[in-house]
């Protein structure tokens, strides 16, 4: 069988396939070899998929394309009819739940406000918050937000946690409106389909505890931007946010200057040891397709 995978890839994780497993390149120029034309599975890039998507119709014999992401909202709308699409659920739940704790320490103890302060040397006393006894509500409840969980409990805080799928410990989206104003921090981890487009929008916002902490970790367009603004310009909300849309952020737009936010470029999940996980998870995956086992992560209605 054969496995395409991105030119960029380091030798080292091409390493433990199964035997029986050719590896092919998709380069970033340059036609596909008569080899790739017949990869049956293909890793897709992380970032940069243009050229991925150009060639698909060309990959007749392609079955399964796996993602280094947990999110594929921007994957789905490319993607031939038929084809399995897997996600990597799991491979950034460390990255990600670190940056949130760090996003909600930071924030809490106002890091970006002294930081700012020591840019213009200004000795900024100030009185700050404690993390301990603040509850913490989580939009979207998979295995990022336990990481989440599991990072935070030794803060002794409280959790709320809201998934599209009742489960014990876990609420519907129709029980917002009475969660809502009891968190202290809500974690956004919704990832974008049409259901949850602007799924937090003014009259969500309206019903969250005054000066709540808004982290996003998740999909910027699962935010209504225009409310999400005006929310934090009537000083209702505070932003750490690491996604918006659109994605770069404009020159200009509010969220570059509002006072009580702080954003960094979609780099969550960005760290060196992104690939060693992710192929760990693609060696797995190919292995699962040749004894015919169910893959892990198969993406239905957008998840």
């Amino acid at each position: 069988m054969i496995v395409l995978v991105p030119e960029a890839v380091e030798a080292r994780l091409l390493q433990g396939f199964p035997e029986g497993v050719e590896i092919a390149f998709l380069p970033k120029e340059g036609p596909l070899s008569e080899k790739a034309l017949q990869a049956e599975f293909a890793v897709a890039p992380y970032g940069g998929a243009r050229r991925f998507f150009a060639e698909l119709p060309n990959l007749k014999e392609l079955k399964v394309v796996q993602t280094l992401t947990a999110g594929v909202d921007w994957i789905l709308p490319y993607l031939p009819p038929g084809l399995v699409l897997c996600d990597a659920a799991g491979v950034h739940d460390i990255p990600v739940s670190e940056w949130i704790v760090a996003a909600i320490l930071s924030a809490i103890k106002r890091f970006p406000e002294f930081r700012d302060a020591q840019h213009e040397q200004r000795w900024a006393y100030r009185w700050v918050d404690d993390l301990e006894g603040s509850t913490v509500l989580f939009l979207g409840y998979g295995s990022i937000a336990r990481a989440t969980e599991e990072r935070l409990a030794p803060f002794g805080v409280s959790f709320l946690r809201v998934a599209r799928t009742a489960r014990p410990g876990v609420h519907t989206w129709a029980e917002l409106p009475e969660l809502l104003p009891k968190a202290d921090v809500i974690v956004n981890l919704l990832p974008y389909t049409p259901q949850t487009d602007k799924l937090v929008g003014a009259a969500q916002l309206a019903l969250m505890k005054p000066g709540v902490l808004f982290v996003n970790a998740g999909r910027g367009k699962t935010v209504d931007q225009e409310a999400l603004v005006e929310a934090i310009r009537a000083q209702r909300v505070r932003l750490v946010t690491d996604v918006t849309a659109p994605e770069p952020l404009p020159e200009g737009h509010p969220l570059w200057s509002l006072p009580e936010v702080f954003l960094t470029p979609h780099i969550a999940g960005s760290t060196p040891k992104l690939f060693e996980r992710g192929f760990r998870l693609v060696r797995e995956q190919v292995a699962r397709y040749l004894r015919g086992e169910p893959l892990l992560n198969v993406v239905t209605d957008g998840y």
